[in-house]
């Protein structure tokens, strides 16, 4: 019979395995080269009883793929339960997850079943695991190593089969230093690292993701989705996102639910989007290095304000009102920049061409 059992847990792992590799990733949207190896990474530890370590920046969507891996696993059919271990107190997370019998202390007035009992036979997410205090991290590599759990006040030990996926925004090697975090907690955790990349590294996914949200977002809000302007787009990819697909999901809803006309132009998007978009893309057009000998920065930085200010004159037709908004500046300081490089009186005919140049191939 143990042998037959064995046989069959092997079977059942290898059809999970094959299970896994065709399944498609729901939520992960992406084709970027980043994303190809992290579905890939995905397929492969899915079927396994590894413990997982996600590591990223906030917003990128760690508990996405640890509900991935989970859906795509033996456990499919057993319970997901995720935790945020940084956003809940520390007497308060111990009975969160550890459970409590009842007079265990003031106001347990039944007993309580903790996550760790609550997710048994499936997968538990303890997010920002960085975030436990020392005296959970103690009890919580006790339920890795043992595989039970004590409830808060009880002296009886619950028998649970769990796989723990924890996720971070921090770096837990450089808390392992500082004290702050278990080593030997840390090394049963980081069995399987994971690291996911931010939206800037894989700009090229942004149309995606973009587009899916409008669709979402419009139907959830009982709108058709608009049209997307084209140079929205492009605005988007030369944004950094520092909040990741979290801000880009609340950008598009901003978006949806403010938008003007019935389709979605640069004038529908935040200001911070539209001004680093702008800085990014002077970056982008003037890859400066210094030379050997140094340079007359004051002299080269007025060289570039004098070219700005005659692009921003051609756009805006030689109106002085219009280029100051243009440039973001007021009417006082465009003028005072006006007096500044000489260009009061007129421009000659050589700025014109090469401003209306520069403007046109811009």
């Amino acid at each position: 019979r143990a042998i037959e059992r064995k046989n069959l847990q092997t079977d059942n792992e290898l059809l999970w395995r094959e299970r896994a590799q065709y399944l498609p990733l729901q939520e992960l949207i992406g084709e970027s080269e980043p994303m190809q190896k992290l579905k890939e990474q995905i397929r492969r530890i899915a079927p396994l009883p590894s413990t997982v370590l996600i590591y990223g920046e906030s917003g990128v969507g760690k508990e996405l793929i640890a509900r991935e891996i989970h859906r795509l696993s033996p456990r499919a059919n057993n319970k997901f339960v995720a935790i945020n271990c940084g956003a809940i107190p520390e007497t308060l997370l111990e009975s969160e997850l550890f459970g409590y019998k009842r007079g265990a202390f003031t106001g347990a007035f039944e007993d309580k079943e903790g996550l760790l009992v609550l997710a048994n036979g499936g997968t538990i997410f303890l997010d920002e695991i960085g975030e436990m205090p020392p005296s959970l991290q103690i009890k919580l590599l006790r339920v890795l190593d043992t595989k039970v759990v004590t409830p808060v006040g009880g002296n009886r030990e619950i028998s649970v089969d769990i796989r723990v996926i924890s996720a971070t925004n921090k770096d837990l090697q450089e808390l392992v230093k500082k004290g702050k975090f278990r080593d030997d907690l840390y090394f049963r955790l980081n069995v399987i690292p994971i690291k996911v990349p931010p939206l800037r590294e894989r700009r090229e996914d942004i149309p995606l993701i973009f587009n899916h949200f409008v669709k979402i977002l419009s139907n959830k809000m009982g709108l058709k989705p608009p049209p997307v302007d084209p140079e929205v787009i492009e605005t988007l990819k030369t944004y950094n996102w520092p909040g990741n697909v979290r801000e880009l999901l609340h950008t598009v809803e901003r978006i949806i639910a403010l938008m003007q006309g019935d389709k979605i132009t640069i004038a529908d998007l935040p200001d911070d989007i539209k001004n680093q978009s702008v800085v990014e893309q002077f970056k982008a057009s003037t890859d400066i290095n210094l030379p050997p000998e140094g340079i007359g920065l004051e002299d080269f930085i007025a060289e570039i304000e004098k070219k700005l200010i005659l692009q921003a004159l051609v756009k805006a037709k030689y109106s002085h009102k219009k280029a100051a908004e243009i440039l973001k500046l007021t009417p006082r300081s465009f003028r005072y920049r006006i007096q500044k490089y000489g260009i009061k009186e007129g421009i000659s005919d050589l700025d014109i061409k090469e401003a209306e140049t520069e403007s046109q191939d811009e």
